[in-house]
């Protein structure tokens, strides 16, 4: 009875989620590497381009997934700030949505342009996030605020900057190893 039963049902596709959790953490600890390798440059990342690829390949489930979990694990190698912790919970978890369903929407080599642009738009306001919560969680003078302000956009500048570069050299290439390796999970 059991076998006419499974006989019936559609054959769905099994997730093994053991992969699943193994890939989320290699790419989170290459995502934490590459941050730390690049951190005495300031303004140049990677990271955004990690986790775009990544999201537009994976989707936003996954994307917001090892987003929280980069956020989290962060906080063991760089230090704890409360200020940090919530800046990077709010904007990689927004930053996989974006992706997420830009690559839901169609393969790597179409959104292209769409994907420059977006992480360039994404990254400045990932310094901006950064201005107000560190501004306000710290309890920052007005003064206080305008320096921190100017001092923040060469950094924002650069980092705009190489968004763009990285992603418009690296995106698709990254999202197709992505997808082969989407496929062994």
């Amino acid at each position: 009875m059991n076998e006419d039963f499974e006989q019936r049902q559609p054959q769905k596709k099994r997730i093994n989620t053991g992969k699943e959790i193994a890939f989320i953490a290699v790419f989170v600890a290459l995502t934490i590497g590459a941050q730390f390798a690049l951190s005495a440059l300031p303004g140049v990342e990677i990271v955004t381009l990690l986790f775009v690829s990544y999201s537009f390949t994976f989707g936003v489930k996954r994307g917001m997934l090892a987003a929280t979990a980069f956020s989290l694990i962060r906080q063991l190698v760089f230090g704890f700030y409360a200020n940090v912790l919530v800046l990077y919970l709010l904007y990689y978890n927004v930053l996989a949505a974006v992706f997420g369903l830009l690559g839901y929407h169609g393969k790597a080599e179409r959104r292209w342009l769409a994907a420059c642009i977006l992480s360039c738009v994404c990254t400045v306001g990932f310094s901006l996030l950064d201005f107000f919560l560190t501004a306000f969680i710290g309890g920052y003078s007005e003064k206080a605020k305008e320096i921190y302000f100017t001092a923040s956009l060469p950094v924002m500048i650069t980092q705009a900057v190489c968004a763009v570069v990285t992603v418009g050299v690296l995106f698709v290439p990254l999202c197709k190893i992505f997808s082969f390796a989407k496929k062994k999970i």
